[in-house]
């Protein structure tokens, strides 16, 4: 029953925590602009990041190194730092999105403006990772982030016309947008769902709980429900935008946009889930993102890291992620947009994602680390087939991110 529970809950925290705010904003843009036109895209990465979690998941357990150990090793120093430069890029820019958007949950919920929110949304990510034990802190976030299952919940309540709705799934490109815009999204969209600091965190996380290739099982269900599960909370989001903001020409440029999706369904209760939903995945991918900053520049440098280590035993892996948070903090104080952030972010995220996915995708097909657990021929012939995929969606993101101006 002990491991049953185990799994279940491990489950229900892979729902809640797959959606952050790249996931809620792009979601609702693309909704409100392109209907269900672009669902192809959650669908391919939700696959991508099962198989990307899977086995970086499953390389930490039996190999008991976390990424960029691994990364480091196995291209050497010089390769491996390239990877490092850009992989801790766009997770400062993540990690500052994901702060941004504590704030603005925050500001819809109390009327105050974000500019003292920051400062204290950082402070609390910083106090949990301190204090807060490792599973203590990514259920809780996780289970809490699972508020956002009132997007389902609306769908049904605003009763929309179905056969219209399915018809939207075609793909296809409206009159009002162009085709550059349309692929810029669907590249927006794969990047939110496969954010590298996911596996970062996954693959520490694993070395952190000390996973054996006795918990392959559990981590496998936990992957292959949870993620998927996530991603039909993403199609939810885009199908409220689409149902209520589409028709009415409204775009997403702010939190109270993507609200008004579930207040015209449920009002003020409806609202108050949205609030719980979005502090908690977003509060939740605000340490998830915090760590994977100190996990990556301690794994390649070789420093002592571990959240489970008091700051005096692993100092540069604290200080490094109180740096990180001052710096995201410092940027959002100039006044930058958080939502322009988010969608830059995820961007990016695509551009970089080739650079930790193929060297897992060598390792996990490695004897030598693996042993007996090297792919097998299914996992394989997916992560093969979704190798070019990447590589192309990550060349494709700066020249359409310049031809359609952020996708404006």
């Amino acid at each position: 029953m002990t491991k049953l529970l185990g799994v279940a809950l491990g489950i229900l925290t892979a729902i809640g925590g797959f959606l952050d705010i790249g996931d809620l904003v792009t979601n609702a843009v693309v909704g409100s602009r392109f209907g269900l036109g672009l669902v192809w895209v959650v669908v391919l990465g939700v696959g991508g990041i099962c198989l990307y979690a899977n086995m970086a998941g499953r390389v930490a357990a039996v190999s008991g190194r976390a990424t960029f150990e691994i990364i480091r090793e196995r291209l050497g120093p010089r390769t491996a730092l390239a990877n490092l430069a850009a992989s801790f890029l766009i997770n400062l820019m993540t990690l500052t999105a994901e702060v941004g958007g504590v704030a603005l949950a925050l500001q819809l919920a109390s009327g105050v403006g974000p500019l003292m929110w920051f400062p204290v949304a950082a402070f609390a990510v910083w106090l949990v990772i301190w204090r807060v034990r490792f599973s203590v802190m990514e259920n809780v976030t996780g289970l809490l982030g699972l508020c956002l299952i009132v997007f389902a919940v609306a769908l049904f309540l605003l009763g929309p016309d179905w056969n219209e709705l399915a018809s939207q799934v075609v793909p296809s490109v409206p009159e009002s947008e162009s085709t550059a815009t349309y692929w810029f999204y669907a590249v927006a969209l794969f990047g939110a769902a496969m954010t590298p600091y996911e596996v970062f965190f996954f693959s520490s996380g694993a070395v952190e709980e000390g996973w054996t290739t006795r918990d392959l099982a559990r981590s496998r269900v936990n992957v292959l429900v949870g993620f998927p599960l996530g991603g039909i909370l993403s199609v939810a989001i885009a199908a409220c935008a689409a149902v209520v903001l589409l028709p009415r020409s409204i775009e997403v440029t702010s939190l109270s946009e993507v609200a008004l999706t579930v207040t015209e369904a449920g009002g003020k209760l409806a609202l108050a889930f949205f609030l719980v939903g979005v502090v908690a995945a977003t509060f939740g991918a605000a340490l998830e993102t915090t760590l994977s900053s100190g996990y990556t520049l301690a794994q390649y440098f070789g420093w002592t890291w571990g959240k489970f280590r008091r700051p005096a035993q692993a100092a540069r892996f604290h200080l490094s992620m109180i740096i990180v948070l001052i710096v995201g903090v410092a940027i959002l104080i100039t006044g930058v947009d958080p939502i322009l952030i988010t969608e830059v972010s995820v961007v990016f995220s695509a551009i970089a994602l080739p650079l930790t996915y193929l060297p897992i995708l060598i390792v996990a097909n490695d004897p030598e680390y693996m042993g007996r657990h090297v792919n097998g021929r299914t996992v394989n012939f997916f992560a093969m087939a979704y190798a070019p995929i990447i590589v192309v969606a990550s060349l494709a993101a700066i020249p359409l991110l310049v031809m359609t101006g952020a996708g404006s």
